[in-house]
């Protein structure tokens, strides 16, 4: 999973003016009425299928005059979008959503050509978001989303506001109510939390591909040991539910988790179980050796790319500025509850009046944006899905620590 704020609505006029400075692409089929037929694949969340269809009529209704469009939707995770892409550029989506954590790579891959319109978007996106977007200050995707974190979804029939700000007193309130909080300790994403305010470090090296880690250091005034210990006594807790995603909103809706740990994604399906009970936090701190650690996490934002190997290059990026247009992430605020990475939507009384989008903000003091290599992964998800179950084969902490950082700093 993963890891961190857009497009101005253009008018009338720059469409037509960019329309008309864009060349068009060679060899255009032609439908009946003798204008072109465009086909396009895109590639986003599950989640989105609805989202996008709306969107997808939108813009073949605009362009009505000047095409006819063949948008075909096919579901593809934003996590792994780059491998699946990578796999067979040439026969991959022509428009696709993905994690920031993977523009350098596809950049670097030819994947992805710099945005043209990069000017224009600058202006309209939130500072973050064009960072996430972009490689050496070039930018190379349109930022979709700024709420690509992770906060702590609460009922509030159960939790005081107090109650939330220590993970120890949300476990004891929801084990003294027969309840449980959920957090996915099988993704590395999320099991960052408990190392990044430590003072111990993970991130990429120079080359941009193989990490450093000092997760299992025997000095400072937290060790790596400190940390292990933290999630063992969390995993003993008959509170504690160690369960994906989706398990999670199973949980809500059957009422056997009333806490958990996750994104803005899950806000209008929470919201609607919950109701006026729903209430969103930064993430709580937690006890790890005498201290009180506020727990980390990571950022980033959700992106849309352009493959360069589109047979339609300028209608693909045409797409993908409507996807991210300004309207469009107000509606998927609306649908969907994320946050948009739009400077205006961003800033309209609806998105700053959100429960979720407040606990994000709340949150990304402490957070920081994803930028670890492939070996980080697996490493990390066995590591924890070990402490999960109470480190069942008894191995010292500090070998299964060393391992850990071993496969993280793998070349």
């Amino acid at each position: 999973m993963k890891k961190h704020y857009l497009f101005l609505l253009l008018s009338l006029g720059v469409l037509f003016s960019l329309s008309a400075c864009k060349k068009a692409p060679a060899a255009p089929e032609s439908g009946g009425s003798g204008i072109e037929t465009v086909e396009l694949t895109v590639w986003g969340a599950e989640e989105d299928e609805a989202l996008l269809q709306e969107i997808f009529s939108s813009f073949q209704s605009r362009y009505a005059a000047e095409g006819i469009f063949r948008i075909t939707y096919h579901p593809q995770s934003e996590s792994n979008c780059k491998d699946v892409l990578l796999g067979d550029l040439e026969g991959g989506a022509d428009v696709f959503a993905f994690a920031d954590d993977q523009v350098s790579a596809l950049a670097a891959a030819g994947g992805l050509d710099p945005v043209e319109s990069a000017d224009e978007i600058r202006a309209s996106s939130l500072s973050a978001a064009v960072e996430a977007a972009s490689v050496n200050g070039t930018l190379y995707a349109y930022p979709l989303t700024a709420d690509n974190g992770y906060f702590l979804y609460y009922n509030k029939a159960y939790f005081s506001e107090e109650d939330v700000q220590s993970l120890d007193r949300i476990l004891a309130a929801a084990e003294n109510a027969g309840r449980l909080v959920s957090m996915d300790w099988s993704s590395a994403w999320y099991v960052y939390s408990f190392f990044g305010n430590t003072g111990l470090e993970v991130g990429l090296n120079d080359d941009g591909l193989t990490n450093y880690c000092t997760w299992n250091s025997a000095d400072g005034s937290i060790t790596g040991v400190d940390v292990a210990q933290a999630m063992l006594s969390i995993a003993a807790s008959p509170a504690f539910s160690n369960r994906t995603d989706t398990e999670f909103l199973e949980g809500v809706r059957n009422g056997t988790v009333i806490a958990g740990i996750s994104g803005v994604w899950n806000a209008v399906a929470i919201q609607n179980v919950w109701g006026d009970n729903t209430g969103a936090a930064k993430l709580p701190t937690y006890t790890c050796g005498d201290e009180q650690v506020q727990m980390a996490s990571f950022s980033g934002c959700k992106l849309i790319g352009v493959n360069a190997y589109s047979k339609h290059p300028d209608w693909a990026a045409r797409l993908a500025e409507w996807i991210t247009s300004e309207e469009n992430q107000r509606l998927r605020f609306q649908l969907r509850g994320q946050g948009p990475a739009n400077t205006s939507a961003a800033a309209s009384p609806e998105v700053q009046a959100s429960p979720a989008i407040a606990a994000l903000l709340a949150q990304s003091e402490f957070s920081q944006l994803q930028r670890v290599g492939g070996k980080f992964w697996d490493p990390v998800s066995e590591f924890a899905g070990s402490c999960a179950l109470g480190n069942p084969s008894g191995a010292s902490l500090q070998a299964q620590l060393d391992r850990m950082v071993e496969g993280i700093t793998a070349r």
